[in-house]
């Protein structure tokens, strides 16, 4: 993790800086640093150093950012800037984000903390920050021309409030939206309970939805996009580059997510049913939590839900919208199901010799056919495991429950090593014989019963009907 060392170091130059509200308290000291990250792996959880004991949550594909304590103050310190994120192997695009990254690093607090967060601009333009779902006085609510001026290019605004009551919310830009969000600024926030014992769990994960529009060969999204995108990600992440989520048999575990796209997605976990115990709203009383397998988030909302890891295995999750498990997919590709258009190829192979005919059979052999692709640019499926191609991209991941793991290993422990005789495995015995439903009788020219006419009168007794 690189530093910002001698950034904005002087208490004259904080003072300058400090335009969002007359803070005089946070003029008294110098701006804390800002760490940054550009390691696209999930870091290990931050401990709390000092403040108020929490059990820390793990970032999909992120981090948690460090604070300092001031006088009572936790305090923290954004940069918006622009980056440079690896989507998934083989592809890095050029987006906006903090401190390094997009999304942004977490920020993890407690129900009651005195939070002091500053914001500092490395945009071309200008911008603010909107802490989504949190109660806090109108004039810290970042709408840029409504409650604050618009943070300048080069400046740093600080935001001071109270966090009373725990959950889970988000933060993102409300100046020049449409680009912003679409290039990528947003963060996770966590507001863990006064009591560490309450809502307790063993693992904790955390993660945002996100959408780019970015064309083959290209690294910057289109960010007039509106619902084409080509892209869907979790903490701008695509599937092969989505890490595992590993979990020790037994583990409680809770695994929380917010959806900053432009339409909803119902997230399917496999092997399991789980209660929803959290949304953005609040906490959900045990007597109104309700088991799902399927749990859809709006755009805008955040969801959580919780499970007791008690069988082991790989077990998958996933949006269940099927275009969001593929990447870099092309909308005008016509459907060539059922086309035998292999004469024509043979033709098109003698004037280009890397041409293949697709999808005539459907698509599935997209995932292990090695084409030739632009520079920077993920096929539309990817990614092998232990019984071959998984023909999967996009909103795809694991979680990989494994037992004897120490309490604190998040490391991959690899594929899930199956007992013998419980892998679904090819039938060798006799082949079944087809059972065909019996033909209907023809019926006969005329029935044998005569038909009857029947006439029918329209009642007069209502009228006006």
């Amino acid at each position: 993790m690189n530093s910002r060392r001698n950034f904005l170091r002087t208490a004259g130059t904080a003072g300058a800086l400090l335009t969002a509200a007359t803070v005089s308290r946070a003029a008294q000291g110098a701006v804390p640093e800002a760490p940054a990250q550009s390691n696209p792996d999930t870091q290990p959880p931050l401990s709390p150093r000092d403040g108020r004991p929490y059990n820390p949550v793990v970032t999909l594909n992120g981090w948690t950012l460090p604070w300092r304590m001031n006088n009572g103050w936790k305090e923290f310190h954004l940069v918006a800037e622009p980056v440079r994120r690896q989507i998934a192997p083989g592809m890095t695009a050029r987006l906006w984000g903090y401190n390094g990254q997009s999304p942004g690093p977490t920020i993890e607090c407690v129900e009651g903390d005195k939070i002091r967060i500053f914001v500092t601009n490395k945009l071309p333009e200008h911008t603010t920050a909107h802490w989504h779902g949190i109660l806090l006085p109108n004039g810290m609510d970042g709408v840029g021309g409504l409650t604050q001026p618009q943070i300048p290019v080069g400046k740093t605004f600080v935001y001071e409030f109270e966090m009373k009551k725990s959950g889970m919310f988000m933060y993102h830009p409300h100046a020049d939206e449409m680009v912003q969000m679409a290039m990528g600024m947003m963060g996770f926030i966590v507001v863990h309970p006064k009591n560490p014992a309450l809502f307790r769990v063993d693992r904790d994960f955390v993660f945002l939805i996100n959408a780019f529009d970015i064309e083959p060969g290209a690294a910057t999204p289109k960010v007039n996009t509106m619902t084409d995108f080509n892209l869907w990600c979790w903490n701008s992440r695509a599937f092969p580059g989505i890490a595992p989520l590993v979990v020790r048999k037994g583990d409680r575990v809770r695994i929380r997510f917010g959806n900053l796209t432009m339409t909803n997605h119902p997230i399917h976990m496999h092997g399991y049913d789980f209660a929803v115990t959290c949304t953005d709203g609040g906490w959900v009383p045990k007597s109104a939590q309700w088991p799902e397998v399927s749990i859809d988030v709006g755009v805008g909302q955040m969801r959580a839900f919780e499970f007791v890891a008690d069988e082991p295995g790989d077990w998958a999750i996933h949006c269940h919208k099927s275009h969001h498990t593929m990447n870099a997919m092309g909308h005008k590709v016509p459907n060539m199901i059922g086309v035998d258009h292999r004469g024509v190829a043979e033709k098109i192979i003698k004037l280009i010799p890397d041409y293949m005919a697709m999808g005539e059979r459907g698509m599935a052999e997209m995932g292990e056919m090695q084409m030739p692709l632009p520079d920077n640019t993920l096929p539309m499926m990817s990614g092998q495991g232990p019984f071959g191609a998984l023909e999967m991209g996009g909103m795809f991941s694991v979680v990989k429950v494994r037992e004897g793991l120490a309490r604190n290993d998040y490391k991959d422990p690899g594929w899930y090593q199956h007992p013998p005789g419980t892998v679904a495995r090819e039938w060798t015995g006799a082949a079944p014989i087809a059972q065909h439903a019996a033909p209907e009788p023809k019926r006969a020219a005329q029935s044998a019963t005569p038909e009857r006419e029947w006439r029918a009168r329209k009642p007069t007794a209502h009228g006006n009907h």
